[in-house]
């Protein structure tokens, strides 16, 4: 399984991904494969092709709930061009580069700070990540065991 948290930690509350998937890659989960960067591009089609599983963590703009967690599949693109690509057209280049279909997720934690150049969350985002942090290990721990049980 792979996880993908994204966003700018310079930028507020829009490194809620980067601190969730930095803190679950701090826990050593076994089968989960943790990658954090700024933006998806599509180099991460190739990181992706390779897991049957992947959660792409975001911030989550205007979230009516700490967090949101949603399956995605792959989705044409408006505009395909270098910069910040949506988890819908990663996957639909993954299939179309590797020929990979990997199961997908999104999880969005809510944010509301994003406007100065800033880093840290505020404690409103921070209490979100916790709750999106709870959803994920328990998540987690129910999923992984029927993905394994699945292949064997």
């Amino acid at each position: 399984m792979l996880l993908i948290g994204y966003g700018n930690p310079g930028r507020g509350d829009d490194g809620l991904g980067p601190a969730f998937s930095e803190g679950m890659a701090a826990r050593g989960l076994p089968g989960l494969d943790v990658d954090t960067d700024y933006q998806l591009v599509a180099e991460h089609a190739l990181t992706v092709s390779g897991h049957d599983l992947v959660v792409f963590a975001d911030a989550e703009i205007n979230g009516e709930k700490a967090f949101s967690f949603r399956e995605v599949s792959p989705g044409a693109p408006e505009v395909l061009g270098s910069h910040s690509l949506v988890p819908e057209t990663v996957l639909a280049l993954c299939e179309t580069l590797y020929g990979a279909s990997p199961r997908a997720f999104v999880l969005g934690i809510s944010g509301y700070d994003y406007g100065e150049v800033k880093e840290g969350l505020s404690d409103k985002a921070a209490a979100n990540l916790a709750e999106a942090e709870m959803f994920f290990l328990s998540w987690l721990s129910e999923t992984v065991p029927l993905e394994a049980a699945a292949h064997a």
